[in-house]
């Protein structure tokens, strides 16, 4: 299918054409005119999807628990997609890991839909794009979508805190590589998972979370698990997978899950109304009017706040 229609592609993709769904992420992944009409079409269609985000340091082997935890959920039967957040290529601005070099084992799996999306880091890009890329997957019909981060930096750690439950990975000895973002990682995490835990100093790192835990005053009634896995041998990923269905059931249950929703639909609104304000103030710096303003403000005829204010009242 090589239409770039969005009612066509979603009624495709509904239908289980799987070239239709990759089209219409690649469209929101463009922004514009086109990703705004996939949101108002898919948006009635959303709602239904279970999200679990999957963050940690670089090397903490995330993709290969990823690719183990794409097993455990077929195995219960349902469909799931992934949505990979790779480092952007500084030629192409695509993402260099592809997603059929990390989990192969899926590539023909027609229950398992898999995408890299890149960290381009351009206005509004990833923070918007990814909720509804989320969104288009959700009204496809995949019942688990899976988010999984590059790193843990702002950015990435916002992103899988957008989702359901939110997996942080660390490796034994992890306390050095994210200490900056230890404050991030506690706000976000519903789940720890120890990955590489044959390794020495596992017990440490459990330990090191537990203590962690233990001092968190902002914790709710959840106190996030702590799991061991080995992901390379498919170890401890059915107790990851365990953990994240007894979250989902404790959010369902307690009327969390409901309010998570509604706190990220409001993140989002308040994420798009900034990015449309911000194009419209790039649109007025750009202008004629801009240049006659700034010629008045290095003349000293305006001060720079009234300035301001003209070019916004012009820009509606």
């Amino acid at each position: 299918m090589r239409t770039r229609d969005p009612q066509t592609l979603v009624d495709a993709a509904v239908a289980g054409d799987r070239a239709a769904l990759a089209r219409l992420i690649s469209l929101v992944e463009r922004g514009g005119d086109d990703a705004r009409v996939v949101g108002r079409l898919t948006y009635p269609r959303g709602g239904q999807a279970y999200t679990v985000g999957i963050t940690g340091a670089p090397g903490a082997g995330k993709s290969t628990l990823t690719n183990r935890l794409i097993t455990s959920v077929r195995g219960d039967g349902v469909e799931v997609g992934v949505l990979a957040i790779d480092p952007s290529s500084p030629f192409t601005g695509g993402a260099i890991l592809g997603d059929r070099v990390r989990m192969q084992d899926h590539a023909t799996d027609h229950g398992v839909f898999i995408r890299s999306m890149a960290t381009r880091g351009h206005l509004g890009g990833l923070s918007l794009a990814t909720p509804e890329a989320i969104r288009v997957l959700d009204a496809a019909g995949l019942p688990y979508v899976l988010v999984e981060t590059v790193g843990v930096g702002q950015v990435e750690v916002e992103i899988a805190g957008a989702a359901d439950t939110t997996v942080v990975v660390v490796n034994p000895g992890w306390g050095d590589a994210v200490q900056a973002n230890k404050a991030g990682l506690l706000e976000v995490a519903d789940l720890f998972v120890i990955n590489k835990a044959d390794r020495p100093g596992v017990q440490e790192a459990e330990r090191d979370l537990n203590n962690m835990l233990d001092m968190n005053m902002h914790m709710g009634e959840w106190r996030p698990p702590v799991v061991r896995t080995v992901a390379a041998k498919g170890e401890g990923v059915d107790d990851m997978w365990a953990a994240i269905a007894s979250h989902r059931e404790y959010l369902e249950s307690s009327g969390e899950l409901g309010v998570r929703r509604e706190r990220r639909l409001t993140d989002e609104l308040r994420e798009i109304v900034l990015h449309r304000l911000e194009q419209r103030a790039r649109k007025a710096t750009g202008s004629q009017a801009y240049e006659a303003l700034k010629a008045e403000l290095v003349a000293r005829r305006v001060d720079p706040y009234t300035a301001a204010e003209r070019l916004l009242d012009a820009a509606g």
